[in-house]
């Protein structure tokens, strides 16, 4: 009883002293705490090139006994043919799980698993990655495997049935999930006619055949169409020597046709869905500068204090903090070779509908005509300049940032100076920034919601059109 009394007395005396003490402390903001400036020069890879054209970029890593790859080809689903559109995506899928010339896809399968080794082929608009990390003690039957699945695909019927499956159950599900709804919708809306914004259905999924996919394959996988990283526990002398002893003697070409620009100046229509729920989707959209255009720097700040930025930007803090009006608001920005698409976007209760979206143009429309204070455009350039560091966290980011600089055809100084690039954005840049793309009659609006319930009918901002809806994932103006 004595031992707990005598506790109890220390931890009070303790307690009076750290009272005390932080009393007589000067409390300091976050912001206002003074640190040296932040000195980061980030490594280059080395860049290799193959006889055959393949262009790798390479980075030694002897942390852990692994190597990481992946494979970068210039297609996606921008290329999809029309009326067959999933053609790329279903293709990634059936690449990966439909075996090759040397194995099946349940050997593949079993050795990845014997292995520890992961791989996988991802789809996107305008690039494939094909990613492999496996430990090093297994890497000459690892990269078999990786190099056999993007020479030399067999798309077995069966996993190709299997994928299409998938991928029209994934699209029936669509209509049960409004912001994937909402935000697809968007994309189609923003390119239009463009081949960026054709989606695929069921319809088009289930019209896809072997053959188109062997086709696709054969159109777009070949040597000059591929860049790859290659990170990990080896020399370079080694992932030259293993590159070409899996790639070094593919001898096959190719020509990939080029996709048009998008229509950067679409008219500003309001667009309409209806969904029986008690909550609104809104996006805003605009088309903004790409990573090669000057205002890029400004823009991406510009974007940070719109709505990016977390707690602290204009749409966050107003719609959310202030007024209480959406449970999820923001903004987004991505920069694209020779162009970019902006969005400002909230979710709010229904019966708030109309008065967010006046929020929403209100906040864009003060930024053009009024710009941003001296304190928003320190805070956005701080907080981009510090998140920047980590996009070098891994010799697998490092090696695969450089890949992308050359594979969108970027300076090759673009990462080292991208912090004094923004550093040196002015108040000024973002008025010029704001005044090119900020522009109101050039922005589609889509809301998905119940008309009913809104608090201000959507024909009070312009002429509405409706776009109906099925379980088919396809879309119509009404």
């Amino acid at each position: 009883m004595k031992r707990f009394t005598h506790l109890v007395l220390i931890i009070c005396v303790l307690s009076i002293w750290m009272t005390a003490g932080c009393r007589s402390a000067e409390m300091v903001h976050p912001d206002e705490i003074a640190f040296p400036p932040l000195e980061f020069q980030p490594p280059r890879p080395e860049r290799v090139e193959l006889s055959n054209g393949i262009i790798f970029y390479f980075m030694e890593n002897h942390e852990l006994p692994l190597i990481n790859v992946t494979a970068l080809v210039r297609t996606g689903s921008m290329y999809d043919p029309e009326g067959e559109e999933g053609l790329a995506e279903i293709t990634g899928m059936v690449m990966r799980t439909g075996g090759t010339t040397a194995m099946t896809g349940y050997e593949i399968d079993m050795e990845l698993d014997v292995m520890a080794a992961d791989l996988s082929v991802g789809v996107e608009k305008d690039r494939v990655a094909v990613s492999l990390s496996a430990l090093k003690e297994s890497s000459e039957l690892a990269m078999k495997i990786f190099s056999d699945i993007l020479k030399n695909p067999v798309f077995e019927q069966k996993k190709m049935q299997e994928a299409q499956n998938i991928k029209v159950e994934e699209l029936r599900r669509i209509i049960d999930n409004p912001q994937e709804m909402a935000f697809r919708e968007f994309i189609r809306i923003m390119y239009g006619d463009n081949p960026r914004g054709r989606l695929s259905s069921v319809s088009s999924v289930e019209a896809i055949t072997r053959n188109d996919m062997v086709m696709f394959h054969k159109r777009f996988f070949f040597p000059g169409n591929i860049m790859i990283a290659v990170t990990g526990d080896m020399t370079k002398e080694e992932a030259v020597t293993l590159m070409n002893r899996y790639f070094g003697s593919w001898d096959v070409s190719g020509e990939v046709p080029a996709i048009p620009m998008p229509d950067v100046h679409p008219t500003g229509s309001l667009y309409y869905i209806f969904k029986d729920i008690s909550q609104s989707i809104i996006i805003i959209g605009r088309f903004a500068p790409g990573k090669d255009d000057p205002l890029y720097y400004a823009f991406k700040v510009l974007d940070f204090i719109v709505g990016s930025g977390g707690f602290r930007s204009r749409i966050f803090s107003t719609v959310r903090n202030e007024l209480g009006l959406a449970y999820s608001a923001g903004s987004f920005y991505s920069a694209r070779e020779g162009f970019g698409i902006f969005g400002t976007y909230a979710m709010t209760r229904t019966e708030a509908t109309g008065k967010v979206l006046s929020v929403l143009q209100s906040i864009t429309e003060d930024i053009k005509n009024r710009g941003v204070t001296g304190d928003e455009l320190a805070w956005a350039k701080r907080s981009l300049i510090n998140n920047f560091v980590f996009s070098y966290s891994s010799a697998e980011k490092i090696a695969f940032e450089y890949l992308l600089l050359e594979y969108y055809d970027l300076p090759r100084d673009f990462l080292e100076s991208y912090r004094q690039r923004i550093e040196d954005v002015t108040e000024n840049d973002l008025l010029r920034a704001a005044g090119t793309y900020l522009q109101d009659g050039e922005a589609p609006i889509l809301v998905l919601g119940n008309e009913k319930k809104f608090d201000r009918p959507l024909s009070s901002f312009g002429t509405v059109k409706q776009i109906m809806m099925d379980d088919t994932a396809g879309s119509r103006n009404k």
